[in-house]
């Protein structure tokens, strides 16, 4: 649920919409395709280095849950306002030099920030990085089924929108909020909980 509510098919398809409207439906279908498949990469290769990167930098656990809770609140904050953070959606100038190149816009903003962005990286890294091999396991399939979803959404994006309307996409978009609002929440606790038992 997490992974669903800060990747948001739902919310995203019309953001994808929005940057590959004009092509061609092959050529959509073979954006959404990569996009989605270099998220996946990109979230898979932290979930599994997560450990190895955090004695890298000398960073604790518990530093990573406060700050990765804060940066999922914050999403979910702005998700819950009806408008798009930051950290999560491209910029202007990302959305500009998109549309320059076709094929690289699955690269960015597609892959990274809008599929793998920040707060969907320390979810995973959050989620896999005391739980041994079967929590990292766990959280890579799970990202793989909203990956799954991800791409159902982008390849079936015009007959999502008409159906569900702009109206239902933004209360799913603010229910998502709340959710990643919460799980933003959840991980400062656990952050703090385990900084004041280890301290």
């Amino acid at each position: 649920m997490a992974f669903f509510a800060i990747m948001n098919p739902i919310a995203n398809t019309p953001v994808f919409l929005g940057l590959a409207s004009d092509l061609p439906g092959g050529v959509r279908a073979r954006i959404a395709m990569r996009a989605v498949f270099l998220a996946f990469v990109i979230v898979s290769v932290f979930t599994l280095t997560g450990n190895l990167i955090f004695s890298l930098f000398g960073i604790t656990l518990p530093a990573f849950r406060i700050a990765g809770g804060v940066l999922v609140a914050l999403v979910g904050y702005h998700m819950l306002q009806g408008e798009s953070s930051r950290v999560h959606h491209p910029s202007d100038a990302d959305r500009a030099a998109s549309q320059s190149d076709v094929m690289d816009m699955a690269v960015s903003p597609l892959a990274m920030p809008i599929l793998a962005g920040p707060g969907t990286i320390a979810t995973a890294m959050s989620f896999a990085a005391d739980g041994g091999t079967s929590a990292v396991l766990r959280v890579i399939g799970a990202f793989a089924v909203v990956c799954l979803a991800t791409l159902a959404s982008f390849l079936g994006g015009r007959w999502l929108i008409g159906v569900l309307g702009q109206n239902a996409i933004k209360v799913v978009t603010r229910l998502m909020g709340l959710i990643l609002a919460v799980v933003g929440v959840q991980m400062m606790i656990e952050g703090i909980r385990g900084a004041v038992a280890g301290g």
